[in-house]
This record gives C-alpha cells, sequence and structure tokens, in this order.
C-alpha cells in the first residue's frame, strides 16, 4: 500500500512538473500582450473558476477551520505574490539572472522545511538539489541574450523566490487537514484577491489582446495552475516539502525540449548539457539509500553438554 501511495505521488509530481514546464511557452506568448499584474490575475481567476465547478460538482465544502492559515499564507504569497514577482522580474532580467534567482526557491523550501517541518536534512536530498541547482544556472546562462540586468529584476527574482518557498512550506501543514483540491482552490481564490490591484490594467488589456494571447492566459489558468497545483498538493500531502521542491529542477530540462518542439528555439550543446545536469540531480535527491543484504546468521555449534545429552536419548521415530 505504501509503495503504491508513493507511485501515485511520484506520478502527480511528475505531472506538475510536466504542465509547469508548459507555462514557459504559455507566458512567453501571453506576457506580451498582457502586464505582470495582468496576466497574474486572469491566470488565478481563471484558475479558481475552474476548480470552483470541479468544487461544485464533488460537493467539496469549505476547509477545516485548522487548515485556513497555511492556506491563507500561500494563496497570498504563492499564487498572489510569487506569479506577480515572477512575471514582472523575467521582464527585467535575462534568462540567466532569473534562472540563477528565482531556482534558489528549492533550495529554500528544503531548508525551511528542514527546519520548521522538522523534515531534516537527508544528504541525498542536499547534493540532488546542488547539483540541480547548477544545471538551472547552466540553462539560464546559456540562453540568455544580451546579460541584461537591473537591481529592481534581480530584487522581484529573489521575491518570487523567497515566496514560492514561504508558500510551498505554509501550505504543507494545511494539507494535513483539507484535500488537495480545497487546499489549491481556495489558495487560487486567495491568490486572485491579492492580484485584485491589477483589475483595471486586465480590463483594459483584453479589449487589444489577440484571441492566441488571451487563450494562452485560460490555458494558464486551467492547466498549470488548477490542474498543476493540484496534482502538486495532492503529492506534497504524501512527501516531504524538500522533495517535492527537488522534483521541480526536472523544468528546466522540459522547458528546453519543449521550447525547441514549439518555439523553434534550438537549444545549444551547453543547454542540453545544463538540462541533463537539472535531471541528473533530481535522480539523485529521489533516490534511496541501498539497504545491505542480509547476512544469514552463522549456525552455532552445539554446546558439549548437549551433545553429550543427545548421544545418550533414544530417538523419537
Amino acid at each position: 500500500m505504501g509503495q503504491r501511495a508513493d507511485r501515485r505521488a511520484v506520478a502527480a509530481a511528475s505531472v506538475t512538473v510536466v504542465l509547469w514546464a508548459s507555462a514557459f511557452v504559455a507566458i512567453r506568448s501571453a506576457g506580451t500582450e498582457f502586464g505582470a499584474g495582468a496576466l497574474a490575475l486572469g491566470r488565478m481567476l481563471t484558475g479558481a473558476l475552474a476548480l470552483g465547478v470541479i468544487c461544485l460538482v464533488r460537493r467539496e465544502g469549505l476547509p477545516p477551520r485548522a487548515a485556513w492559515p497555511g492556506i491563507v499564507a500561500s494563496g497570498v504569497l504563492w499564487f498572489g505574490l510569487y506569479m506577480i514577482a515572477l512575471n514582472w522580474g523575467e521582464q527585467l532580467v535575462d534568462a540567466g539572472t532569473a534562472a540563477l534567482v528565482v531556482n534558489i526557491g528549492p533550495i529554500l523550501i528544503a531548508l525551511l522545511g528542514g527546519w520548521l517541518l522538522k523534515e531534516g536534512f537527508p544528504p541525498r536530498l542536499m547534493a540532488g538539489m546542488a547539483v540541480s541547482f547548477a544545471g538551472a544556472a547552466v540553462v539560464g546562462l546559456s540562453m540568455s541574450g544580451e546579460g541584461r540586468a537591473s537591481l529592481l529584476g534581480v530584487v522581484l527574482c529573489l521575491v518570487a523566490a523567497v515566496t514560492y518557498a514561504a508558500g510551498v512550506v505554509s501550505q504543507k501543514p494545511a494539507l494535513r487537514h483539507a484535500s488537495a483540491l480545497q487546499a489549491t482552490t481556495w489558495g487560487c481564490v486567495i491568490g486572485a484577491v491579492a492580484c485584485l490591484p491589477f483589475a483595471g490594467q486586465l480590463v483594459d488589456q483584453l479589449g487589444d489582446a489577440s484571441p492566441a494571447a488571451i487563450g494562452n492566459m485560460v490555458y494558464l489558468g486551467v492547466f498549470p495552475t488548477a490542474l498543476a497545483f493540484t496534482t502538486w498538493a495532492y503529492a506534497l500531502a504524501r512527501t516531504s516539502a524538500g522533495n517535492m521542491g527537488a522534483t521541480t529542477y526536472a523544468a528546466p530540462a522540459l522547458v528546453v525540449l519543449m521550447s525547441w518542439a514549439l518555439l523553434a528555439e534550438v537549444p545549444g550543446w551547453l543547454t542540453l548539457a545544463g538540462g541533463m545536469l537539472c535531471l541528473a540531480g533530481v535522480a539523485v535527491s529521489r533516490s534511496r539509500p541501498r539497504r545491505p543484504a542480509p547476512v544469514d546468521a552463522p549456525v552455532d555449534d552445539p554446546a558439549p553438554e548437549a551433545v553429550a545429552e543427545g548421544a545418550t536419548e533414544t530417538p523419537v521415530r
């Protein structure tokens, strides 16, 4: 039963990573016609609507009171501030700087999870994350263009990394009381509320946006948000926050492949090498130490007294 649950958690995490990687392509397209805050609000509203319909169909009630502190914290930090900071920051810095700063997030998740959630600091997890971070940095640097960066852009990427990590660590305790669907739905609703200051910008830009840009925004809300955040919460409830953070390092490698296939951005050898490093680090972080093979206990020679007694007894036939 435990192995089956673990396989389901891995499958759910894999769905999340693939969809979050696909968000890169959609954001690249929609971001040319929507501002950072408007895109975040449109994404959250679409996701909240999709999740609300599912909750009505499944007759999911409100989360228990004990889950609300974690849901509110993750909603504001992760579904709200993270989305705005990430969209805005990546408009001001090159891909290399963004990769270096934003990918601090999974490392912070492991550190905060080990400290606040008492998950510890497994050596394989730490080693795997170091390898994956190096790979993510190589991917970002190899795909960067002019190398432009602004202080505000770096700060925004740092804010994105910190709010991402804090949101994940806040959500973990909430999943002890609420279902993955409840935590994701209400986190998305709270994230949409946090993005409401950009409502005017969204309304203005919707009137001028192309159908393709609007379609990408809807895609971001339904799949990388509604579906992927739910599968994330399902997996997070069944494993440690540190392991989940390490798993997301597979995303840069998938982004390289998707950009190649969908955007015709042919990766160089350095980019491919960085992607392979990311996957190798994830494999190390998810691996388990081998258990030593059981050694048969040596059969002790019978005591001399027992031999002497056995020699005088008549065997039972």
